[in-house]
């Protein structure tokens, strides 16, 4: 009986030993298979090319519009009839040229008073020496004729108006026999009979950084483009630079000057204006090598370093044929520059360089 009962132990425990080994050896297997296979990391095919510097010459182009050099608005400095006009808009006059006339009454007025007080003063000069005078009488009369002659030469100015330069009528604002009177009578809010501009020099204002002060000279040349004349290019002179900056801008004001003496050129025109400062060192890129960042102005180039790809922020300056100038950045002479197989590129992933 107690070897029956022995034998029914060790028949169970074997079972429970090869349930346990079973098992085992299921979780083993399980175990085994969940392990996930290693990820391998892609890398993008690049090609690259070394960043180098050049020579170019440092040009500024802006937009201006052209003024004339001088513009006259011609009127009396007193009320009075205008006798007659001597000119018409689009006329050109020369200097001295008289434009207008006016009613000469009290021109004539004053010149005969003139004379008189000038025959009074040489009697009672006269007088004077022999004691017939005295001296206080004498000199209120030399007061009267200075006065007088001060106001004959204002009328005769006044009644006889002259070109003061070379130039174009370009307003006309009275007829003749009308009365002029000085009030705001033109565009510009200036009382005027006729208008009148200096046209065989023209002025063109610029505004340029501040950075450039120390690179405009005066004297330098300068090439102007307009949209009359487009195939056309026409030489300028800075003539003047401003001596201060603009606070709220960080600019100064150019002059520049261009003859016209065939009047081809006209005030008001739209102009593009070339202005060279000079050569300078710089560092140029393919410009498809510069992304964009959407949304916003930032642009970045990406450049080979160590097998992977670094992106770097960029400024772009001036664009020359398919080239683009980067300004201030972290990109130096000899940087490998990846200028194919960048666009989906993101700042640290590896790359395989490719040139042939």
């Amino acid at each position: 009986m107690k070897q029956v009962k022995k034998a029914m132990i060790y028949a169970v425990a074997l079972l429970v030993a090869l349930g346990f080994f079973s098992c085992s050896e299921k979780s083993g297997q399980t175990s085994e298979n969940s392990v996930q296979p290693e990820k391998t990391e892609t890398i993008q095919p690049v090609r690259i090319t070394p960043v180098t510097s050049q020579t170019i010459k440092r040009t500024v182009k802006v937009t201006a519009s052209m003024v004339a050099e001088e513009e006259t608005y011609l009127a009396p400095a007193i009320s009075g009839k205008i006798r007659s006009i001597h000119a018409d808009i689009n006329d050109r006059v020369e200097k001295g040229q008289l434009l207008v006339q006016m009613d000469r009454t009290q021109l004539a007025q004053a010149r005969v008073q003139y004379e008189n007080l000038k025959k009074d003063l040489a009697r009672i000069d006269t007088l004077l020496q022999y004691g017939s005078a005295t001296r206080q009488s004498y000199d209120q009369l030399k007061t009267q004729v200075e006065v007088n002659h001060v106001m004959l030469e204002n009328l005769q100015e006044n009644t006889a108006l002259r070109a003061p330069y070379q130039g174009v009528i370009t307003g006309k604002y009275y007829n003749d026999g009308e009365l002029f009177s000085p009030s705001p009578n033109t565009p510009a809010g200036k009382p005027a009979i006729l208008s009148l501009v200096k046209m065989d020099v023209l002025k063109v204002y610029v505004n340029l950084s501040e950075s450039y002060l120390p690179l405009v000279k005066k004297g330098q040349t300068a090439l102007l483009v307009t949209d009359v004349y487009p195939d056309e290019k026409f030489t300028a002179e800075v003539y003047r630079i401003s001596p201060t900056i603009n606070a709220a801008s960080r600019t100064f004001t150019v002059e520049l000057r261009v003859k016209n003496g065939d009047y081809r050129l006209r005030p008001g025109m739209f102009s593009t204006v070339t202005l060279e400062l000079g050569d300078r060192e710089a560092i140029l890129v393919p410009a498809i090598t510069v992304q964009k960042q959407p949304g916003t102005n930032n642009r970045y180039i990406f450049v080979y370093e160590k097998g992977v790809a670094r992106k770097i922020p960029v400024h772009i300056g001036e664009r020359i044929d398919d080239n683009l100038e980067l300004l201030t950045n972290g990109v130096k002479e000899g940087d490998q520059l990846i200028y194919a197989g960048h666009v989906n590129l993101m700042d640290g992933d590896p790359v395989d360089v490719v040139n042939e």
